[in-house]
């Protein structure tokens, strides 16, 4: 027990250099290590020898690779992930689309869900795991993203309620959605990241022009379209870009409003019909 605690706090010290949430890795990559849940480890920490492989692991963390590509996985909202390099990680902050759809609907239910770059199936997954009747559609530009949501698709039991497509946005499809959901990129080309972002993450996920922009001008004309009297399109943004990105999707008679995420930044812009 005092063997992993003490390799924790070692951990801790030799990723504070690179990371902001340095005893967090160290926890997270020793339960990966011991094949352990994090609660238990912190709990109940068993009286092992520390394995090899988790200094390994500290290493590459030290490098700026992502926990989730090291451990393979990433838990968000109700739902663990699988993930790895070529997808975006999930962040606790995208998780705002998933609550304001639950505020909206009310104890309702969507029937049709949309997720435009779904990448390993994030908000989509998550969406059907809160909706058990719900079914959905995923779209995303990459093949690799592709395959890591079906894999999660098929993990978590939920194949049969969604179809995934290789594509642009939303072009080609012509349903009509009762949630609609997406994180675009949203990063402007020069702007700085955090540590091992920009060198591991894939830049289509990230970048969006000189403004960062791109995707939401070209989002703006195909939502009215897709969008179903009483539903609701979230889409994330970046914690500056509330009123510019509002201005670009309320349009067509959508009406769009401002929510915060769990730190009280603005994360999303909420489009409803007027």
């Amino acid at each position: 027990m005092k063997i992993i605690a003490r390799a924790l706090d070692d951990a801790a010290r030799q990723l504070s250099a690179t990371s902001d949430t340095s005893r967090l890795d160290a926890e997270l990559l020793m339960a990966e290590a011991l094949h352990i849940d994090r609660d238990k480890l912190i709990l109940s920490p068993p009286d092992k020898k520390v394995p090899k492989r988790f200094w390994q692991m500290v290493k590459r963390r030290g490098k700026g690779e992502p926990v989730a590509y090291i451990t393979g996985r990433r838990a968000f909202w109700n739902i663990d992930l699988h993930v790895g390099p070529g997808v975006l990680v999930p962040r606790p902050d995208s998780e705002v689309l998933i609550a304001s759809a639950i505020e909206h609907f009310d104890g309702a239910a969507p029937d049709r869900i949309l997720d435009l770059g779904t990448g390993p199936g994030t908000l989509l997954l998550a969406a059907l795991d809160v909706w058990p009747d719900a079914t959905g559609v995923g779209i995303d530009v990459s093949r690799q993203a592709l395959s890591y949501a079906s894999a999660n698709a098929r993990r978590l039991g939920f194949e049969r309620r969604l179809k995934l497509k290789l594509g642009n946005w939303a072009q080609g499809i012509s349903d009509g959605f009762d949630l609609i959901l997406c994180n675009p990129p949203y990063v402007a080309d020069g702007a700085e990241l955090g540590p091992g972002v920009r060198e591991f993450e894939p830049d289509e996920a990230l970048f969006a022009g000189e403004t960062g922009l791109d995707a939401y001008r070209a989002l703006a004309p195909e939502l009215p379209a897709l969008l179903k009297a009483g539903g609701l399109a979230a889409v994330e943004i970046g914690q500056d870009q509330a009123g510019s990105v509002t201005a670009l999707l309320a349009r067509d008679g959508l009406e769009a409003r401002v929510a915060d995420d769990f730190a009280g930044r603005p994360r999303a812009v909420l489009l409803t019909w007027v």
